[in-house]
């Protein structure tokens, strides 16, 4: 087989046409796609989605306030995606308004107030609407798109010509859209969002009959006709297509997505079957999720739609949603988007880049939003929840490789971390209570017919078939309810702490070190502390080809490594079961052929370097995959730090390993009893208390008389060390995972948060100050710990839900 070489398009050599042929075609193919020919549109691709709505906001010929002539209005709907709502960003620099249109206003009729001396002002305005909205699913009607360009409806009262930008990139991943009928001036596109690849193509879809009035300033390679380096001159290309794309477009990615329109079709039979397929799964889910019920009566999610999810025109194929508990209180998303991942399930969470619905569903006024702003929430982090309100949601969307057993595998996953095992009515584990289809689904069936929705779905309890009532899940979760809500696990801000005085002394038990990243505890009786923590913590770390740290989320063997320090001989010896031992220097002379990469451990930057070869095979034999071992490099200029650390009012910095958060890790034994009573009896095989310990990954394991009354201190002393406690250990499904054997437990994350009412914050984490006090640099065991409280804090001792919970 001959492979056909593809060259540079601005060329006329022969791989050079080929190519420039080949994209023409796939243009071509594009707008067969969306049933239009070259004659009205034309296909100027971008580097995504946004790209192709900046370039709309750059081009468009708006008319500026302070000219004789009347200025331009952007208008847009609030439900829309962030990129759209940015395009303010440039109207407002060239002097234009911007106008936010919400969902529930009723777009103006022309005729009701529009003078006949103002009907033929020619001033260009645009308004952009999603074709569907990426948070709800909603559609939006497409004959807003001929009602506003013919003036039948118009989002603003002000005369003028409107132009209309319909975001499809949401809408046709799943939807058939046809641009013969409903011809928006603007179409921006998302290739992944269609295919899943290229990641970084989209495409803008521009209506020839507006082409002409786009102003272009800036020209790129590929672009001009002709041009003067020397002399204001530039003569853009005849070609629209080639006028907008500036510099070499992506021309292998573009090739690729003629194979994917063509195995699209093939596959699935087009558009319309998508659309039928994903909202059967869609309407399905839904149904099963709105007729979930706890005992009580109350609902197992709160749903964030606008249709009852029975007709696939104004419906897509999104839910969004929360999830409450008993007594209707919301659980964070970062919790339920931890316990999806133990299911093997990937799940969208926060806002999704449209704060306009996100606001409007869930209820956040815009003071709400700086208020959040305020408290550390920003877009994208795992703040879900402040003052008890949740800041985003969770969703979840169907596509054309979906399937029926997709959707069961999530709502097992709800059923079984919302409900008690022990209870027999639960879909798809009893014969009394299932979910069945009509028919019987198969890979193909949902593309067999467009003429009605497959599968069908409905509940069936042979029970009480004459009950329909009944037949809602109304099984009991046995929960831990409000009580524990006393246990404040996130600090508050520390003003002068007091000492915690009286009762049984306080006496550090176990002292762990964990040479390498993510793998086995090295435990030690006394250990020298270093200005980034216990010496040789985290100092090493395994990363896959790619240099992209390793840890046990992904890797679960990782924890049947065992390093340890020989100090004396100056060493780290690594052994796992049925490798021979190897060790590797602690001296720090990396000499001149080392090459110190850049290395990145959650949002912190560290300076590493190789461990060579030998080790790099060692660990890739053990893992069963490609990686390698790298030390964080000994040049303290770049020691990572913390700045500002809250908390810490010493140090205007501090010195990290390769830790996530902190330098130590702190946690009481008596705490750990506690926990053991109440998430044993939901646990298949109790844990002992070293399994425990052993999970949690703590540096310090203390005995303090009190349970959890770790959690209301803002200083300790141990010995002569000095530390402060920086906050609580928000706990990831790594504390899943048998640190003996390498096995996941997926109930342990939910039953710790089951406990600790909705939280899984357990242990605190410490900074060291060494600048502030001189103390000597061992830590050991037995060693007495001073704690101080935060400023008027009493010791309140957490109250569990005494309730018994079988399973």
């Amino acid at each position: 087989m001959r492979l056909l070489l593809k060259g540079n398009p601005h060329s006329q050599n022969i791989s050079s046409k080929l190519t420039y042929d080949t994209i023409e075609h796939v243009r071509y193919r594009i707008l067969q796609h969306f049933h239009t020919t070259s004659e009205d549109y034309t296909v100027i691709f971008t580097s995504g989605c946004t790209a192709a709505l900046k370039l709309v906001a750059e081009v468009f010929p708006w008319v500026p306030e302070g000219t004789e002539q009347l200025s331009s209005r952007f208008c847009y709907l609030t439900d829309s995606h962030t990129s759209v709502v940015g395009m303010r960003g440039i109207t407002a620099s060239m002097n234009v308004l911007s106008v936010p249109v919400k969902p529930k206003d009723k777009l103006l009729l022309e005729k009701d107030w529009l003078p006949d001396e103002e009907q033929n002002c020619t001033t260009p305005h645009l308004f952009s609407y999603p074709a569907q909205s990426n948070f709800s699913g909603t559609k939006y009607p497409l004959s807003w798109i001929q009602d506003i360009k013919s003036g039948k409806l118009c989002p603003v009262k002000i005369p003028g010509k409107w132009f209309v930008l319909l975001d499809a990139a949401s809408y046709v991943s799943s939807s058939p859209l046809d641009l013969g009928v409903h011809q928006a001036d603007f179409i921006p596109i998302s290739f992944y969002k269609i295919f899943g690849f290229p990641t970084g193509l989209g495409a803008l879809l521009v209506n020839n009959r507006i082409a002409p009035l786009l102003r272009k300033t800036y020209f790129g390679g590929g672009t001009a006709a002709a041009y003067l380096a020397g002399e204001d001159f530039y003569f853009p290309k005849k070609s629209i297509a080639e006028r907008f794309e500036d510099g070499t477009v992506s021309f292998l990615d573009i090739i690729a997505l003629k194979h994917g329109f063509d195995i699209l079709e093939k596959l699935t039979g087009g558009m319309e079957k998508i659309k039928q397929h994903t909202f059967a799964l869609a309407h399905y889910t839904y149904t099963v999720l709105s007729t979930l019920k706890y005992a009580n009566g109350a609902p197992v999610v709160r749903l964030y739609n606008d249709t009852d999810f029975s007709n696939p025109d104004v419906q897509g194929p999104i839910i969004n949603f929360n999830v409450l508990d008993e007594s209707g209180e919301v659980i964070g998303f970062s919790q339920v988007e931890k316990m999806a991942s133990l299911y093997n399930i990937h799940v969208r969470t926060g806002c999704f880049c449209n704060t306009g619905a996100c606001q409007m569903y869930l209820g956040i006024s815009d003071e709400d939003i700086q208020k959040n702003l305020q408290a550390g929430h920003v877009c994208g982090d795992d703040i879900d929840l402040i003052d008890g309100r949740p800041t985003g949601s969770v969703r979840i969307s169907f596509g054309y490789m979906s399937s029926f057993e997709d959707a069961q595998t999530f709502l097992k996953f709800i059923i079984a971390t919302r409900f008690s095992k022990s209870d027999t009515g639960i879909p798809f584990q009893s014969s009394a209570t299932q979910l069945t289809t009509e028919p019987a689904p198969d890979d193909h069936s949902y593309f067999n017919s467009t003429d009605k929705l497959s599968p069908r779905t409905h509940i069936t309890d042979r029970k009480h078939r004459n009950n329909p009532s009944e037949t809602e899940r109304t099984v009991g979760w046995q929960t831990l309810e409000s009580e524990s809500e006393s246990i404040r696990a996130a600090l508050s801000e520390v003003a002068v702490p007091k000492i915690k005085r009286g009762g049984k002394p306080i006496t550090v038990t176990n002292i762990y070190l964990y040479p390498i990243k993510s793998c086995s505890a090295f435990e030690v009786t006394e250990w020298p502390v270093g200005n980034r923590g216990l010496l040789y913590d985290r100092n090493w770390m395994v990363v896959n080809q790619n240099g992209v740290c390793i840890t046990q989320k992904q890797e679960p063997k990782l924890c049947l490594i065992n390093p340890s320090i020989d100090l004396k001989q100056k060493i780290m010896v690594i052994q796992a079961e049925g490798m021979d031992p190897i060790s590797v220097s602690l001296e720090e002379n990396i000499g001149k052929e080392a090459v110190i990469f850049e290395s990145k451990v959650c949002s912190h930057r560290v300076k590493t370097y190789d461990c060579g070869e030998r080790t790099a095979g060692w660990f890739s034999t053990f893992l069963g995959r490609p990686c390698r071992l790298i030390r964080q490099s000994p040049d303290r200029k770049n020691d990572t730090q913390h700045k500002n650390t809250k908390g810490l009012t010493c140090a205007t910095s501090i010195s990290l390993s390769l830790v996530n958060e902190a330098q130590y890790l702190l946690i009481n034994a008596a705490s750990i009893l506690q926990l053991k009573e109440h998430v044993s009896p939901r646990l298949k095989e109790p844990l002992e208390i070293e399994e425990l310990i052993r999970r949690f990954r703590a540096n310090i394991v203390i005995s303090a008389p009190e349970s959890f009354e770790e959690e209301e201190w803002a200083e300790i002393s141990i010995g002569s060390l000095q530390f402060q406690v920086v906050g609580p250990c928000t706990r990831c499904q790594v504390i899943c995972i048998d640190q003996q054997s390498g096995e996941r437990n997926k109930e342990f994350l939910q039953s710790l948060s089951a406990a600790r009412g909705k939280k899984t914050n357990f242990g605190i984490y410490l900074m060291n100050q060494p600048l502030c006090s001189s103390f000597p640099d061992i830590l050991s065991v037995g060693s007495e710990v001073l704690p101080m409280l935060k400023e008027n804090t009493e010791i309140q001792h957490p109250t569990f839900n005494e309730e018994k919970c079988s399973g």
